[in-house]
């Protein structure tokens, strides 16, 4: 049996022929395995989706209640039959409830990896290995340049110049789903137990996120006050806030941005960000060679990013690659 007789790239995403189901599909589909609730990967319209707890409840408060036919929660640790073919969901470290799709059929193991990290992240489960046949690995970052720092490192970079600009405010861009609520939380291990102001459109699912023990501390609307009562303040906020007309109520604000794309200060230039927070709910260089030669998969598929780069990695460390190629996986929400 060829690995291709249980999961094939198709048009639609990713597709089991024997299970009869996609994962991640990138239309609607009638069965479909959702590994995290970004939006290029967790799309409404489906007939059933399987996901974990988490993600389903993710989904339901971004697209409402009937975002599909039927949910089927899958917890980590659990597992389901479907015509004979095993799925079971297991930690992925990318955001709340995102988890890797462990597909088995006659002796043969595939993992799909959605997208993942290796570091500690204390919002959600952290990234757990299989043994596989077959690892579908994404490659955002994949790239020797992408060698992100220290998350602790660029949140302390940010509370020293909040010390430095007592009379500034800083607005940090971050991505409503995983990487604001990392933020925040990274900041209260750091100490700052002030108020954080945050955009409205963050609100619910930061609430989403305490109904599921993640305790963000004490948040408010980044909309009452008068400028004087925001100085010396971090608001958190989608990035697009950042060039617009909302940003203006807030004193002298030193824009910020948490993304993996902080490494090139050309991006950087570019939004006009004045503080870069090099801060990815991705894997970088070193985290994906590292799962990659951890595992030692018969194959490495590779889904979405930087493909050429990880493909030559692999076949210089012996392992049989390929590029899939797969269209239809944005770059922006959860990097």
């Amino acid at each position: 049996m060829k690995p291709q007789d249980l999961i094939c790239p198709k048009p639609g995403g990713l597709y089991c022929p024997p299970g009869d189901f996609y994962i991640d599909p990138v239309q609607p589909v009638d069965r479909a395995v959702i590994t995290h609730g970004h939006s290029d990967h967790a799309r409404a319209g489906h007939g059933v989706v399987a996901a974990t707890p988490e993600t389903l409840a993710i989904m339901a408060e971004r697209y409402g209640e009937d975002f599909a036919g039927r949910r089927h929660p899958v917890p980590y640790g659990e597992s389901f039959s479907h015509n004979g073919v095993e799925v079971a969901l297991v930690p992925a470290g990318h955001v709340l409830g995102s988890a890797q799709a462990v597909v088995r059929w006659k002796g043969m193991t595939i993992v799909v990896s959605g997208d993942y990290k290796r570091r500690r992240d204390p919002t959600c489960l952290a990234f757990e290995p299989v043994p596989c046949d077959v690892f579908v690995t994404e490659a955002t970052f994949g790239l020797p340049v992408f060698r992100h720092p220290d998350d602790r490192g660029e949140v302390a970079a940010l509370l020293k110049s909040v010390e430095q600009f007592p009379e500034r405010s800083h607005i940090v861009g971050a991505y409503a789903l995983g990487k604001a609520q990392r933020v925040i939380k990274l900041l209260r291990e750091a100490g700052w137990d002030r108020t954080i102001h945050v955009h409205g459109a963050m609100d619910r699912l930061n609430r989403l996120y305490g109904r599921h023990g993640v305790d963000l501390g004490l948040l408010a609307p980044a909309t009452t006050g008068t400028k004087k009562d925001f100085e010396g303040a971090i608001i958190v906020a989608p990035p697009s806030a950042l060039a617009d007309r909302w940003s203006r109520r807030f004193p002298d604000p030193v824009d910020c941005f948490a993304s993996g794309w902080m490494r090139v200060r050309a991006r950087a230039r570019q939004r006009g960000v004045e503080l870069p927070l090099i801060i990815s709910d991705h894997a970088d260089w070193d985290e994906l060679t590292a799962t990659l030669d951890e595992l030692r998969p018969g194959e490495v598929w590779i889904t979405h990013g930087r493909e050429e780069a990880l493909e030559r990695w692999c076949e210089l460390q012996g392992i049989p690659a390929r590029a899939l190629r797969l269209v239809g996986y944005d770059e922006e929400e959860g990097e």
